[in-house]
């Protein structure tokens, strides 16, 4: 076994991998970029070393700068995680012959299974099913479209290279085809430095079904059953389980047989995943007929991991670093069972009411549920996560936060379980999709089991612009917050010596009931609250003309809040004005107004384009005097290694383009401007 790793990674999986080399007293050595000077997967490791500028291709990229820092430091092998490097056969390469292990496949086997085309031709001559669809090496646009129309509608543009959903576009009809093949391709240029592609008929109310397997140097392969990963968002996936919901025991055997056949075809060593889709002819209620079709492989450790572990109890990355070192693999095919269900969960960064946009900030406030974390669950409930409070979500990397990890007896207790850890789960400083989380494990298609990638838009009314809150309880919460906030002020002036009486703020009169007004803004519309306390103590809280009785006091950090008859107890964290409400059923904001403060402000101007994040300008869609349509697309920006359309929000005509393609830009930076119509 090695005596020290140099982790070639960031993050989350940084930390995954350090935890469990310290377990196995292994030491660890970090390498960071100047965005992640004082990241918490530094301070996980033992050693670190600096390896260049923020962007990805000024650091973690730069693999000649992570040799050295191996060799400096007396690493013996590089676990490169997930992403970056992982699955770059130069790299892999350049690590043999600079005397270092490289944790993971062999080049070879990277190489073979790293193009999506060359692999599925590997895959045909290998007996196993594939998707129909073109995987050639002609790249001419117009052929490209011929075999689309061949295959017939819809379809699906891959890039050849890609992953993670980059590069990646459906088309439904033949007339969308040359625009989403260019955007495709642009992408994966960008985020692969390849812009080859291959199109595939887009399978009917799929699943993403993959089979998590095992080689070692001696030639031995297992396969350590399925993950099913069908609820995505921009082919991006979003919640991760296993085993799969309604597979059956012959075709899991069918599925792992051909997932260890795939891996052996390329000698493969270390953890590897072989994706599939899946058909369901039957509907959801057969999943005896389900089709499964290869997909691609994916040369490395997945993001969604942990569920494999909870249901197998076993630690895949020492798995990995047993078997890099030379040993065979610690068990059998025969001696793998499954224990339960276990269900994973991204918390990203991220807005789902806004198209899923990515959000960047500080985590002011970042309260999780209780947990162990990496490999050891308490209570059934684990978080992996690559930050603590006070840290920065930046525009360099990708946006997920953590990875929340529930395990139970049952996928009904699993459920329950998720559910739970979400609602425990406070982050304040930037948008998150933990409540979209939570309207997605609860939405009736995922509660049935009813999976397939089409899931969320099938349940978008159910998912998107959900308020569980509501604003009299939001405003109870406001209120009581500001009172209990200025009460533990009076009480620690007090402890000080005397507090001038007048300079009070709790709307206190010297004779008959008292009554304060507060301003309010929810959900983008203003509204008024008026509190009065009545003679002996009571509290009544109108809004916007409703009257509710109120009560509330303090228990420890929450607030135990009624109003009328509906009681919550509810945690309420202040951020100037802003306040953000955390409850049982689920989680708002609402906005304190200072009249005074706002008496001055200008009428907002219209015309103007902003950029809703940081990122780059990557191109534009219009020119100087152009005329637009309302929602025609403008301008086209990248942020977080995805691409995202800028719209015109009405009719007008382009006045000026401020920027050029490949400009970087800070959010809300004028983009354009556009002469609108009175």
């Amino acid at each position: 076994m090695f005596t020290k790793i140099l982790i070639a990674n960031r993050g989350e999986i940084a930390c995954r991998v350090a935890a469990t080399a310290a377990r196995l007293a292994i030491k660890t050595v970090a390498v960071y970029s100047d965005a992640d000077a004082h990241a918490k997967h530094v301070a996980a490791c033992d050693e670190a070393v600096h390896i260049g500028g923020s962007a990805p291709k000024d650091s973690y990229l730069r693999w000649e700068r992570i040799i050295e820092a191996a060799q400096a430091t007396g690493a013996q092998a590089i676990h490169p995680g997930y992403g970056f490097l992982s699955e770059n056969e130069e790299f892999a390469n350049a690590c043999a012959a600079a005397g270092l292990v490289f944790i993971g496949p062999p080049a070879s086997a990277i190489q073979a299974m790293g193009l999506k085309a060359e692999s599925k031709q590997l895959m045909e001559k290998a007996g196993v099913p594939l998707v129909p669809g073109y995987h050639g090496k002609d790249q001419d646009p117009a052929m490209l479209q011929r075999e689309a129309d061949r295959i017939g509608y819809p379809v699906l543009i891959k890039a050849s290279a890609g992953g993670g959903g980059k590069g990646m576009r459906a088309v439904d009809k033949s007339e969308d085809f040359a625009d989403a093949l260019a955007s495709c391709k642009r992408e994966a240029i960008n985020s692969f430095g390849d812009d080859a592609v291959l199109i595939e008929k887009y399978v009917q109310r799929p699943r993403h079904i993959e089979i998590q397997v095992f080689g070692d140097t001696q030639g031995n392969y297992v396969y350590l059953f399925e993950r099913d990963c069908s609820v995505q968002r921009r082919h991006q996936k979003v919640l991760e389980e296993a085993p799969a919901p309604g597979m059956t025991p012959a075709l899991r055997a069918q599925m792992g047989q051909a997932a260890v056949e795939a891996a052996r075809a390329v000698n493969y060593v270390g953890a590897g995943t072989v994706e599939f889709i899946v058909e369901q002819p039957g509907g959801y209620e057969h999943p005896e007929a389900m089709k499964f079709y290869f997909m691609e492989m994916n040369t490395r450790l997945q993001v969604e991991h942990p569920v494999t572990e909870a249901i197998t109890g076993l630690d895949l990355v020492e798995w990995q670093l047993r078997v890099a070192s030379g040993e065979p693999l610690p068990l059998h095919q025969d001696q793998l069972q499954i224990h339960g269900h276990a269900i994973e969960a991204r918390i990203c960064a991220e807005n789902p009411d806004n198209n899923f946009l990515p959000a960047t900030g500080s985590l002011q406030d970042y309260g999780l549920p209780p947990h162990a974390s990496f490999t050891r669950a308490e209570r059934g409930v684990r978080v992996d996560s690559g930050v603590r409070e006070g840290d920065a979500i930046s525009p360099f990397y990708d946006s997920m936060v953590a990875k929340l990890i529930v395990h139970g007896a049952t996928r009904e207790e699993a459920l329950a379980r998720l559910d739970a850890a979400l609602a425990q789960t406070h982050i304040v400083g930037l948008a998150t999709n933990v409540q979209f989380l939570r309207h997605v494990t609860t939405s009736a298609s995922f509660a049935a089991a009813q999976l397939d990638t089409a899931l969320i838009p099938r349940e978008a009314s159910a998912l998107f612009h959900q308020d569980k809150v509501g604003l009299p309880l939001a405003a109870a919460a406001l209120i009581a917050h500001t009172l209990q906030t200025g009460s533990r002020q009076a009480a620690q002036a007090d402890a000080r010596g005397w507090q001038d009486p007048w300079a009070q703020r709790d709307g206190w009169k010297s004779h008959g009931a008292q009554v304060r007004s507060f301003a309010l803004e929810y959900a983008g519309a203003p509204h008024t609250a008026l509190l009065r306390t009545m003679r002996g103590g009571a509290l009544e809280l109108t809004v916007d003309g409703q009257t509710y009785p109120l009560q509330w006091s303090a228990q420890g950090e929450a607030l135990d809040v009624r109003v009328g008859e509906q009681r919550s107890l509810l945690h309420v964290y202040g951020n100037g004005p802003l306040a953000h409400v955390f409850t049982a059923r689920g989680a708002t904001q609402i906005i304190a107004i200072d009249a005074l403060a706002h008496a001055g402000d200008a009428q907002a101007e219209g015309g103007r384009l902003t950029a809703p994040m940081p990122g780059k300008v990557v191109s534009f869609a219009v020119k100087a005097g152009d005329v637009v349509k309302k929602g025609q697309a403008l301008a086209v920006m990248e942020a977080m290694k995805m691409e995202h359309t800028i719209a015109a929000p009405a009719d007008g005509t382009v006045d000026e383009l401020l920027f050029a393609p490949g400009d970087q830009v800070t959010e809300g930076s004028e983009l354009l401007r556009m002469a609108v119509p009175a």
